[in-house]
This record gives C-alpha cells, structure tokens and sequence, in this order.
C-alpha cells in the first residue's frame, strides 16, 4: 500500500538576475496515514519550500509529489486546486482566512472551492471540535490570536483531509492554545491522517512520531 503522501527527489531553485538559489536540492520524504512528521531546520533550510511542494502550491523544477497514489506534481494549476481541495488541508503561519468573511463562510468557501458542496453538519463539526463555534459569526478581524489559529485549523479541516500540512503551527500562541492545537493535530492522526509539521519549536517536533531535519535544501543524515 502507498503512503499517503508521498515526494521523490523534489528539486526547486530561484532566480535573482544572474544568481541562483538551490531551495530544494534532492528531497524525498513519504508520510505514512496516521503518522506525524515533523520537518525542522534553520531558517533557510527549505522547510516552506517543500511544504508548498507537498500542497500543490508551488511546482517542482525536479521530482514528484502524490497524494494517495494520485500524481499532484506537473498538472496545471487548477486540477492542483481540485486535488488539494478534496485531499489536502493546510494550515498556515500566517492565516489562510478571508479577511471579510466570518469564520463559518470562511469554512464553506473552502467545501465549495473543492467541489464538497455545502456541507453544513461538517462545518458545525469542525467549528466545535476546534472550540470556535462560539465566534463563528465573527469575522477575523475580531478573533484574538489563539482564536485565529483555531479558526485557520477549522478551515484546514473543512474537507477532512488525508493529509494535513501545518506551517509553524503554533506560531506566537500562548501555552494552552497551542496545546490545544497540537492535541487537534495529533486527533487527526488518530483518525488516520497523515500530517505534516513544518517547525522551528523542539515542543512541537515531540509530539511527532518521526522528525526529518532539513539543511541547505537537503535532508540532513
């Protein structure tokens, strides 16, 4: 049986004038359904390349990527779309909220985008699972930082996803939120996703059941 996600020898680089940077340099990875892997390194590492890579984000000058034995590397951008929609959630740093929509729009906006339709018992789910029903109505300009960041989590959930990709996912958040957040995270591993903690925080790589360090675009032995 296949991994959930899996990444064969992804190669990104980028030009500045004449200058070349070697983001990724040979990075294979495979994340298994029910297992966390957390992706530490330096700054400058590769850690946000490769999480752009493993959600379809950004395409690969080398390699290839698969979710659930389907191709998502080198396909056009809006069958990508499709493919993120319906396998993959991702939960950024910096939040992956429309500003001027409320939290609960917000979450639909998502199972509309992906072709789930208007799932409304799983958007009531989400909301409570993450503790955010309460704000729901809100939009994110009035939610503090923690209620962001279960907010970003909902959305992420929208679509239960088989793999779900975090990128510093508890950020600036205080003590409890962000053990509530990791708790979540860890839940969906439970429920047999496969996930992805992309981190610079020794507390989060403990929660994960295997730690891939990265550095100059490589996979550190």
């Amino acid at each position: 049986m296949s991994a959930a996600l899996e990444a064969r020898s992804l190669y990104r680089f980028f030009h500045a004038g004449d200058d070349e940077t070697l983001a990724l340099q040979g990075v294979s990875l495979d994340v298994d359904r029910g297992e966390v892997v957390a992706v530490t390194g330096p700054s400058g590492s590769g850690k946000s390349t490769l999480l752009s890579l493993l959600a379809g984000l950004d395409e690969p000058d080398g390699g290839t990527v698969r979710v659930g034995g389907e191709r998502l590397s080198r396909r056009p951008e809006e069958e990508r779309a499709r493919l993120r929609g319906r396998r993959i959630g991702v939960l950024y740093q910096q939040t992956n909220l429309v500003s001027h929509l409320s939290v609960t729009d917000n979450v639909a906006l998502v199972q509309r985008l992906s072709g789930h339709g208007d799932d409304a018992a799983r958007r009531r789910e989400v909301l409570e699972r993450t503790g955010i029903a309460g704000r729901a109505h809100d939009r994110p300009t009035r939610l503090s930082g923690g209620e962001l960041a279960r907010a970003g989590l909902a959305v992420a959930l929208a679509n239960d996803p088989a793999v779900l990709l975090a990128d510093e996912p508890t950020g600036e958040l205080d003590e409890a939120t962000a053990e509530r957040v990791l708790d979540l995270l860890r839940e969906r591993a439970g429920a047999g996703a496969a996930v992805v903690l992309v981190t610079h925080s020794p507390a989060v790589a403990a929660v994960a059941d295997r730690e891939v360090r990265l550095r100059d675009g490589r996979v550190a032995a």
